[in-house]
Order: C-alpha cells, then sequence, then structure tokens
C-alpha cells in the first residue's frame, strides 16, 4: 500500500515551499516548483490518462473558480475528484497491472475508483485564500458502503 504528504510551509526563508513525499520512489521528500500537479495511487505525475484527465477537469475548475460562491467550487472539485468516466485506452495502466488489472481495467482507469474492497474512500478539498482563512472539506464513505457517504467541512484562519 503506498502512501504520500504534501506538505506547504508558508513565510520562510525561501519563501513558500511546497514539498511531496511518498513511500515509493525518491528516498526524500521533493521540493516542487510552483504548478500543478497530478497525484494518483503511483509515484507524482504518473503519465496515467485518469491523471491527465483528472488534472485538465481540475484546470477547468479552478479557471471557472473567480465566479463561482465558495460553496459551489467546492461541488465542482468534488465532482472533479468523483468522475467515473474510464480513461481507456491506457497503455500505462495497462502495463503496470499486467494480466491482474485486466478484467477491472475500465474501473481502474477512472478518476475515482469503485471496486469492493479497493478504490476512492476519502475526497478532500483545502481552499486557502489570501487571507489565510482555510475551508478544510472531506467527503468520506461511511463503513464501505458506496451508498453512505458523510461531508464535513471546517474553517479557520492560520496564524503567522
Amino acid at each position: 500500500m503506498g502512501s504520500l504528504l504534501c506538505a506547504h510551509a508558508m513565510g520562510t526563508a525561501k519563501g513558500d515551499v511546497i514539498c511531496y513525499y511518498g513511500n515509493r520512489g525518491e528516498p526524500d521528500p521533493i521540493v516542487l516548483t510552483p504548478g500543478t500537479y497530478g497525484l494518483s495511487n503511483a509515484l507524482l505525475e504518473t503519465p496515467w490518462r485518469k491523471l491527465c484527465f483528472g488534472k485538465q477537469l481540475f484546470l477547468e475548475a479552478v479557471e471557472r473558480s473567480q465566479a463561482l460562491p465558495k460553496d459551489v467550487l467546492i461541488a465542482d472539485l468534488l465532482d472533479v475528484l468523483n468522475n467515473e468516466e474510464a480513461q481507456l485506452p491506457d497503455p500505462a495502466i495497462e502495463d503496470q497491472g499486467g494480466e491482474y488489472v485486466q478484467p477491472m481495467l475500465s474501473k481502474y482507469a477512472a478518476v475515482c475508483v469503485r471496486c469492493p474492497g479497493y478504490g476512492t474512500r476519502t475526497n478532500t478539498i483545502i481552499l486557502v485564500d489570501a487571507d489565510g482563512h482555510v475551508t478544510f472539506t472531506e467527503r468520506s464513505m461511511m463503513d464501505k458502503d458506496l451508498s453512505r457517504w458523510e461531508t464535513r467541512t471546517y474553517e479557520f484562519t492560520l496564524q503567522n
């Protein structure tokens, strides 16, 4: 099972710094340059079609965000994270999964994977405005039941 962490340090001597660390790949955290990155159940920027598609949907939602109320933006971003359109064919997933993934390829090749015992169980949206106001929204599956989800939102302001 893989895990990854993105951390943002604000106001350091080097300015704002964002790092990525996963338990696969590079042994040390990777300092990211400004930009948009795709994360999936693999290494940072793995060239899966579903990751590229999700990144495109995300950028489109961000582009529309200036004209949207915050709750609508959060709903749009959750829609991006829950997109179940299979992005096939995808030789990168096929090569990685080999014969094991063939029977389930259409489910694994979507931004949001929904399979018994495997797949997306939680989505997190973190919005931070220019004044340091944070809106943290998390949508989680309840008891491994695809029909039961709970969404919680927390708001707070970052301290200097």
